[in-house]
Formats: C-alpha cells, sequence, structure tokens
C-alpha cells in the first residue's frame, strides 16, 4: 500500500507515537497508550438522476490514555503540533490524578501483545473524484427505475469512500499500524402510488472497490425487492415458523455477540450471563471468529489495544466456547482478554447439516409455511431478559411457496429460545460487516397482526 494517499506516513504516525509516550513519561505516567489516525473519503447522493450532496473529507486525530497507579485519564486532539501533543498528554494526567482508582485499569499484559502483525491487505485506495462517483450512483439509481414503470421515486442512490490509517502505541513497547480502506454503493428506489407504495433497498460494500457488485445489478435487484412488497397485506396473530431472510440473519448473530460481550457480562446485564461451557444453540450450530481472512472488513491481526488476535470457534456444536472481552472486562470478569478490544472480528455462523439443496428457495421448502422476514423495524430487544419483540414486514409462505407480502405485524419471543430453536442455516451466505451467515430458519415465534 503507497502511503502517498495521506499526508502522513505510518513512520511519521510512529514518531508522533513515540513523542507521546515520551511527553506521558516525563509528566509522571506510570504507562500510557496512543492511537494516531488520518483518513480522507467521498460521499456523494443522487436522487433522481440529480445530485444531492457531495461531501468530501479529510481527517485526523490522537487519543491520548494516562495512567497513574489504577487511575486512568483520556484526551484527544486533531492538532498533531508538538505544544498540542504536550498540552494534550496533560490533560489527560490531570483527568487521571483526580479519578478514582479501578483495580481493572491498566495496559494488556505484555505477553499477550502482537510483535510482529502479519500483513492482511485491507487497504484498497479509490481513486475516484466527485463527478465519477456521481455517475456510478446515476447508474445505479436508473438502472432501479428501468425494471418497471411502477418504480415512481426514489431515496436515492449513493457512493461512499474512505481510506485511512492508524498507529497504536503503548509504554510496554507495542508500536504497529496499517492502512485500511472501506467503499459502499448502495440505492433505495420506491414503488408504486398513493396509499399503495413500498421501498426496499440493496447496498454492496467492501475493502477493495473492485469487489463491489455491478451498480446496475445493484439497482435492478433494489427495484425488485421494492416491487414484490407492493399489495401487502395484515396477517392475523398466530404461532409459525419463522425464516430470517440472510441481511436480517446477520443481526440475530450481533446480538448473540451482544449478549457475550465483556460489558453486558460484568455489568450482569446479558440473558447469557454464565453461559461459557453450556449449550445454548442446538448441537448442528458452530460459530467461528477468524480475525486473519486477507482482505475481510472485519480482518485485524490486533484489537484496539494492541493484543494479538486469533481464529477460534466462538460456539462448537451448539456449546458456547468463549466470550467476546477486552483487558478491562476481562478483568473485571477474572478472566483473560480474548483480543477482542473494539468489538468481534470475522464471524462465520454454521450448521453442520445444510446441504447443497439449501439455497434460499430450499429453505422456504424447509420451512413449509411460515413467515419470511425481510424488514424488522425499532430494537425491541432487552439484552437482560432475552425478551425480543421488533415490527416486521416480508412474505407469507404455504407449502414452501411465497404466496403473498405482508406487513405491519410484529414477531416476539425470547432470544433464549430462539438460539435453540434454529431449525436449519442456509447456504445463501451473506457478509453483511464483520459477519456471514445463510437465511436463519426458527421453529416457531409469536407474529402479532390484527
Amino acid at each position: 500500500m503507497n502511503d502517498s494517499v495521506f499526508t502522513h506516513t505510518q513512520d511519521q504516525l510512529k514518531q508522533l507515537a513515540r513523542d507521546v509516550l515520551a511527553i506521558a513519561k516525563e509528566n509522571g505516567a506510570t504507562s500510557a497508550s496512543v492511537e494516531i489516525s488520518e483518513g480522507s473519503g467521498l460521499a456523494v447522493t443522487v436522487r433522481k438522476g440529480k445530485v444531492e450532496t457531495i461531501e468530501q473529507n479529510k481527517d485526523k486525530g490522537i487519543g491520548v490514555t494516562v495512567y497513574s497507579g489504577q487511575r486512568r485519564g483520556h484526551a484527544s486532539t486533531s492538532d498533531f503540533s508538538a505544544a498540542s501533543l504536550r498540552a494534550t498528554v496533560e490533560a489527560a494526567y490531570n483527568i487521571a490524578r483526580f479519578t478514582a482508582e479501578d483495580p481493572a485499569a491498566g495496559l494488556p499484559d505484555a505477553d499477550l501483545l502482537e510483535t510482529k502483525p502479519r500483513d492482511l491487505r485491507l487497504c484498497y485506495p479509490w481513486q475516484i473524484d466527485a463527478e465519477e462517483a456521481v455517475q456510478i450512483a446515476q447508474r445505479c439509481e436508473a438502472a432501479a427505475f428501468a425494471v418497471d414503470p411502477r418504480v415512481t421515486n426514489s431515496e436515492g442512490a449513493s457512493v461512499y469512500v474512505q481510506q485511512s490509517h492508524f498507529v497504536a502505541a503503548n509504554s510496554l513497547g507495542f508500536c504497529a499500524g496499517y492502512p485500511f480502506s472501506r467503499h459502499t454503493l448502495s440505492v433505495a428506489p420506491i414503488a408504486g402510488r398513493g396509499n399503495n407504495m413500498q421501498r426496499d433497498d440493496w447496498y454492496s460494500s467492501a475493502r477493495d472497490p473492485k469487489k463491489l457488485a455491478d451498480p446496475e445489478k445493484i439497482g435492478r435487484y433494489a427495484a425488485e425487492r421494492a416491487l414484490a412488497r407492493l399489495n401487502a397485506r395484515k396477517l392475523d396473530t398466530r404461532t409459525c415458523p419463522v425464516l430470517f431472510e440472510a441481511p436480517l440473519a446477520a443481526g440475530l448473530l450481533g446480538a448473540f455477540v451482544q449478549a457475550t460481550s465483556g460489558g453486558a457480562l460484568y455489568r450482569k446485564s446479558s440473558f447469557l450471563l454464565d453461559s461459557l461451557g453450556q449449550s445454548i444453540f442446538p448441537s448442528h450450530i458452530q460459530i467461528v471468529e477468524d480475525p486473519h481472512l486477507v482482505g475481510a472488513v472485519g480482518s485485524a491481526p490486533f484489537d484496539e489495544e494492541g493484543v494479538r488476535t486469533q481464529r477460534r470457534k466462538v460456539v462448537d456444536d451448539g456449546v458456547l466456547q468463549g466470550y467476546f472481552l477486552s483487558t478491562y472486562t476481562a478483568r473485571k470478569l477474572g478472566m483473560q482478554t480474548t483480543g477482542n478490544a473494539g468489538g468481534s472480528h470475522n464471524l462465520e455462523l454454521t450448521s453442520r447439516q445444510t446441504k447443497r439443496a439449501d439455497d434460499f428457495a430450499g429453505m422456504l421448502r424447509k420451512m413449509g409455511t411460515g413467515l419470511l422476514v425481510t424488514e424488522l423495524m425499532g430494537q425491541g430487544t432487552n439484552y437482560v431478559t432475552g425478551d425480543y419483540s421488533r415490527g416486521a414486514s416480508g412474505y407469507w409462505v404455504e407449502n414452501g411457496v411465497i404466496q403473498y407480502p405482508v406487513e405491519e405485524i410484529t414477531i416476539a419471543g425470547n432470544m433464549k429460545d430462539m438460539f435453540q430453536s434454529i431449525v436449519a442455516i442456509g447456504n445463501d451466505v451473506l457478509t453483511r460487516g464483520n459477519k456471514s451467515t445463510g437465511s436463519i430458519l426458527i421453529e416457531k415465534m409469536v407474529v402479532a397482526g390484527n
């Protein structure tokens, strides 16, 4: 990766980090850490073929954490001058001096730090200007309008370009960083008129712009989704099987991560307290975390604290093997960090029972009669109790065939029961952010309607 896309080189950021740590030591800090970042990006939105917004960003920042014993202080600045660095460190140190001691505060253990980070090839700058980005967005939206005259409006199409780099360092000798990028193309068409209007959207996101889906394909697919929702009906309240479309299934995986994250666990605000070693999914379910996939959105050689990351089985045959912990949350729980400061990495949810025939159509057949959910609204998840209730829309399915679209319904259950009631995972795998899964079929949920 060529540093020329940034104002500063990696070596320059590393020198700034060393300067900050030296100032912290001069001020009497017992230990310190720093993160320095710089990035630039472009975002354009068009609506009905006309440019709505063009935004360009160029930002940089330094965040300093200083420890005085087990007292912690943090301060940040976007000014890289020597005077600003000194003032920022002093501000962090003054905060630490007047903060209560916390036995869990402090840097990670030195032997857990990544001393030789591998290059996972995470940066692919997209060298396009605003005019080119506008043309791509226009192509995407035009393709949506061209599908059918019933596509009458649009919430717009957008192109988002971002490339950044950073360096993290601490007083234990860790100092490393890398460049990264992420680019996105999206569109949200509206079909129908008057009281019979429906919207839907689709997007493609990748670190490498060459791996983005074709703009015309995104536009056509988004339009087809909006059209399929026209003339939606309501349902009577019932209990039935529910199939979560793959993009929404990734949200269920996200709920699992939230419930098994250190912050929720040590605060005792999770429905999966003390679940380590317990069967929380059926025995056919596996969840693997792999931070070292080359070029993937969720990849990282080390976490936000510099702790080395590693591939692991989070769930093996339905049994929870590990939480998602940072140094601080691990100490609060009397455990060791899992290298998840900053969150989870690439997660893949699979089933040992998934077969070649379990594509999307195959999952509909497997469900037989029930509800296919394609959109969820509101929050509706109580992570303390596991109670789950979300506004939803989708399609009613009979004998494995979609019958008609449905809307203005609510699906409800308890996350513990939902996890245990996963019947199947489809091979229609979709990656959303750092989570990959196919559609998820749950044996039964309450569907509230009329």
